[in-house]
């Protein structure tokens, strides 16, 4: 059985702590927590939590829709491990999350710049990472490429 429900970032605390706590649901594993890029829409992120009731054998998913400036309350008061699947969202995609205990990269290296999950995210970085034998170290390039920069189409050739 699974269900799917639409929260505003101003309810998801609540509805979540309820969704654990309350007798007829006690969905109190969190199985995942994603971010999807939905460029050029109106809310261009959604943070898709995964919820698991073990007792009654249910499962839940839970999306909040955000723009680019519009944090999303951190649920490690409610689940622990959401510290990491948080951490990572904001590490590929950018999202913040508001009281977040230690939001820092965990994915890509500290001195990254950009959010390499994000669909204006050039494919190939900014830079380029290169051992040097001579030096005996890593060597940061700055990326260049050989042809300019294509501009992509992102509709659905599906739905037309």
């Amino acid at each position: 059985d699974h269900q799917t429900v639409v929260v505003t970032s101003d309810e998801l605390l609540g509805v979540v702590n309820n969704l654990k706590l309350h007798i007829n649901s006690l969905y109190t594993l969190l199985s995942n927590v994603t971010g999807v890029d939905l460029i050029e829409m109106q809310y261009r992120f959604a943070v898709v939590y995964e919820l698991l009731s073990i007792k009654n054998n249910q499962r839940m998913t839970i999306k909040v829709f955000v723009n680019e400036v519009t944090p999303v309350p951190s649920l490690v008061s409610v689940f622990k491990n959401s510290n990491w699947w948080e951490r990572e969202v904001w590490d590929m995609f950018g999202i913040f999350f508001e009281n977040h205990p230690d939001l820092r990269r965990i994915l890509t290296d500290y001195g990254f710049q950009g959010f390499p999950l994000r669909k204006d995210f050039p494919l190939s970085g900014f830079v380029e990472v290169q051992y040097d034998d001579s030096t005996k170290k890593v060597e940061i390039y700055p990326l260049t490429l050989t042809q300019e920069m294509r501009k992509y189409n992102y509709e659905n050739p599906w739905l037309q």
